[in-house]
């Protein structure tokens, strides 16, 4: 099960993340987030983060021009993309990307493309870190096993993944002390408990 943290604004929580065991964390490049971080802010925690953690950038509406500058700018190795407008061509962009589904439905998951890694959120207005969860009855029959999901997960309801297959999950508000400020323990239990599923 890999782990994302998202949302990261600050040096100590990259760092306490990654002692509780992520894999990867997550900068929002989106402005009107409470999370949201400057590129060149980003790039400064890059700086001092250890070996083989991945870092990724959040992007919400943006063309690869803007996409391919801030990443670069902060460092990201990926970057995970929401597109509902059209705005990105894919094929333009400079480094690895992941979509994401804003899933409002149980047909939204189930047309999936199986053979793409994906990440699977609640759909929500303002494009995530509300604590919304999807379904978790859409996933029925299907092969989750390159989704990832965010959306609504905390220490206490991992469990209910279990009889998934997921690739990974994301968090950012479940693991949060206040919008934009990560609580340690919380970090430490949530990468506990989905390291047992």
């Amino acid at each position: 099960m890999r782990i994302k943290i998202c949302g990261i604004t600050n040096l100590e929580d990259a760092l306490d993340a990654i002692n509780a065991g992520a894999d990867a964390l997550g900068f929002v490049f989106y402005s009107k987030s409470p999370r949201y971080i400057k590129p060149l802010d980003a790039r400064k925690i890059v700086d001092n983060l250890p070996p083989f953690i991945q870092t990724v950038g959040l992007f919400v509406n943006e063309n690869e021009e803007f996409i391919n500058k801030t990443s670069f700018d902060a460092k990201m190795q990926m970057v995970q993309i929401i597109d509902d407008n059209n705005h990105t061509n894919f094929d333009l962009l400079n480094c690895k990307y992941i979509k994401v589904l804003r899933a409002q439905k149980e047909e939204d998951i189930q047309n999936l493309d199986k053979n793409e890694y994906i990440l699977v959120d609640a759909f929500v207005e303002s494009f995530g870190g509300e604590g919304k969860r999807v379904a978790l009855e859409w996933f029925k029959n299907i092969d989750t096993s390159k989704m990832i999901l965010a959306g609504g997960l905390n220490e206490n309801n991992l469990k209910e993944l279990s009889s998934l297959n997921l690739y990974g999950v994301d968090v950012s508000s479940g693991v949060e002390a206040s919008k934009g400020k990560k609580d340690k323990q919380k970090m430490i239990n949530f990468i506990k408990a989905a390291n047992e599923i």
